[in-house]
């Protein structure tokens, strides 16, 4: 009886093991679900991909990636859908995250000048002495915009930055004078064009505009999570990257019309059209399939490094900060 009962127990643990690392529920925040750099979250929800997985899996917003990054730290979350640089600030601050699944090679942002401003702004080099809107203090909108200053020969301490996040706050603080120019994301970019209320001074809503801005490719949205629930929750983490390649995938292979048909009316308050156009002129930002830009995350290194102080004397391992194993699995 005693040989019977050992194995049984050690059975019994092991179920229960097993069991506490069940997951009931999987929440994913997006750092702004209706932004289109974040497109392919949304849309796997919306064709079914995220349903067919099994898995219950729940998207919530957050207006900043800076935001989104600390809900996850503190357990709200399984997962951000945010910009690839959060790994490797995390990185240096001892925190271990990696990108399992790229969006993006390209930040899908433009840097947008007010009307009021657009006769003083031209360039990068005219950031002195003026007020710059971005979407939070420690997001990636303030390194970018912090790092094409100082290329141009403007220092940060001689500009401010002013978190005004995104959408209806952004626009708000463009109209209202209390920035005079910034960096956001479409929709939120066209709609400012197409009212008159703003021009655009840098692009980086396509590969080739980032590289001559920033000197590289720049992996930006993707899906990040702590290092230690990806190799405990290999299963849970494939069937998502399967369901945001099948997006990728989708947006690769349909028109900007047929993919703007599938999102929710509330994610296009200028109109459908104006939709349409955005996602038409930056619909090349999104990867393929998933994978990682090999030359990518050097350049993202390069931008931190310049303004981030976590990053700064640290020696960073990129290797750790993303993997490509999960799609790698999808594509086949």
């Amino acid at each position: 009886m005693k040989s019977f009962l050992k194995p049984m127990a050690v059975m019994l643990l092991l179920m229960s093991s097993l069991h506490a690392y069940a997951v009931e529920k999987i929440t994913i925040i997006v750092s702004g679900i209706d932004k289109q750099i974040y497109l392919p979250a949304k849309l796997a929800e919306q064709l079914g991909y995220l349903k067919e997985t099994g898995l219950d899996i729940e998207l919530l917003s957050e207006p900043a990636g800076s935001t989104a990054e600390k809900e996850m730290l503190l357990g709200a979350a399984h997962g951000v859908v945010g910009f690839y640089d959060h790994t490797i600030h995390l990185q240096a601050r001892g925190k271990m995250v990696q990108s399992v699944v790229q969006f993006s090679q390209a930040p899908g942002e433009a840097i947008l000048v007010s009307k009021a401003a657009a006769g003083s702004i031209k360039s990068p080099a005219d950031f002195r002495n003026k007020t710059l809107g971005v979407t939070g203090l420690g997001s990636s909108t303030n390194y970018l915009t912090k790092y094409l200053a100082a290329k141009a020969g403007v220092r940060s301490g001689e500009f401010k930055t002013l978190p005004v996040g995104a959408g209806e706050t952004f626009i708000a603080a463009m109209t209202q004078g209390k920035i005079d120019a910034g960096m956001t994301t479409e929709p939120t970019i066209s709609r400012l064009i197409s009212s008159g209320a703003a021009s655009i001074v840098v692009d980086l809503r396509t590969v080739g505009s980032t590289e001559a801005a920033l000197g590289g490719t720049y992996p930006a949205a993707c899906l990040y999570m702590p290092t230690a629930w990806i190799n405990t929750h290999p299963d849970e983490v494939q069937k998502i990257v399967t369901a945001f390649v099948k997006a990728l995938r989708f947006i690769r292979t349909h028109s900007a019309e047929e993919i703007t048909g599938k999102m929710p009316e509330a994610y296009y308050p200028s109109g459908k059209q104006a939709y349409i156009d955005a996602l038409e002129a930056s619909k090349l930002m999104f990867t393929a399939d998933g994978v990682m830009p090999e030359n990518g995350p050097p350049t993202v290194l390069k931008v931190m490094t310049g303004f981030d102080k976590a990053v700064q004397g640290k020696s960073i391992n990129l290797a750790n900060t993303f993997t490509n194993r999960f799609v790698n699995a999808a594509r086949q």
